[in-house]
């Protein structure tokens, strides 16, 4: 049971907690020990937080992921995981992640019960309408980054990175679904209610729109924030961003994404190399002014 319970907690998908470290990469804070500490507590407990989003949203799953041909083997749809020893799981992770949020920064334990009252209601409502769906996600990658800023003191964060965040998230979200669709092709609806509101064309103009605007709106970022290098070098970093956007988008359309875009992440090496290559080289140029 311990097991099924960890697997149900998704460790994999806790990189996306990863945008909590926005606001002190790009407030210039990464290498300052009480900032970067906050920072990785806050970290923690996000991902306590985000676990028990995970067990509360597969509850409510139950019934539809036992129809899903990947789904059905998850620990609460195949029975390994009880449904009692996930609902305490979930309350235990909300009790430990609150009080210590607030013991952190009171701004941040109102960021994590937000985070969790919108995911409440994403399982139970929420998910079952259309592009609200994946705007009520994107918002969850918002929330982190706002945490982060939350979590230290901030001198020269930009207000871009919250534009840039949402447009990559919506993008990503959109992504996920068209992948959906096209494992699960006629009997999309079957299995996720929501899917019967979207079509592939319209998911693919979707992509565009927002894949278009996140290249525009970083690009901008890159030579206009007030806190970048004043030689603009920071536009070297855009190819980087351009390629990763192009690789998820082959591989959603190529049938190699229909997984979480985190787990795909973690499985696809250019994907892999390509956000390292970013964070170094923004590491590199943003640190040296």
């Amino acid at each position: 049971m311990i097991s099924a319970l960890i697997k149900t907690m998704r460790p994999r998908q806790w990189t996306k907690n990863g945008f909590v470290f926005f606001a002190l990469m790009f407030d210039k804070q990464l290498f300052l020990r009480e900032p970067f500490l906050r920072t990785l507590e806050g970290f923690i407990l996000f991902c306590l937080a985000s676990s028990a989003v995970y067990l509360i949203n597969d509850i409510a799953d139950v019934e539809a992921d036992r129809k899903h041909p990947e789904k059905k083997h998850r620990p609460i749809a195949s029975g390994k995981l009880p449904l009692n020893a996930a609902w305490l799981a979930a309350i235990v992770l909300v009790a430990i992640a609150l009080p210590l949020g607030y013991l952190l920064s009171p701004a941040l334990a109102v960021i994590l019960a937000v985070y969790l009252a919108i995911n409440i209601l994403y399982s139970r409502w929420l998910k079952h309408i259309p592009i609200l769906d994946v705007f009520i996600v994107s918002s969850g990658f918002v929330l982190r980054v706002a945490a982060g800023v939350a979590l230290i003191t901030v001198e020269r964060f930009s207000p871009w990175l919250y534009m840039i965040t949402t447009l990559f998230s919506l993008y990503i979200g959109f992504g996920k679904r068209r992948a959906e669709m096209s494992l699960l092709e006629t009997g999309a609806g079957s299995h996720r209610k929501v899917l019967d509101g979207y079509t592939l064309p319209l998911l693919d103009q979707l992509i565009t729109i927002v894949s278009g605007t996140t290249i525009v709106t970083y690009s901008l970022y890159t030579f206009t924030a007030p806190n970048l290098p004043e030689n603009h070098s920071m536009m070297l970093t855009i190819p980087f961003v351009v390629y990763g956007i192009f690789r998820y988008l082959q591989l959603i359309q190529t049938g190699h994404a229909a997984g979480a875009p985190d787990e795909v992440a973690l499985k696809d090496r250019p994907l892999q190399v390509t956000v390292l290559l970013w964070v170094i080289s923004v590491i590199a140029i943003f640190y040296r002014s």
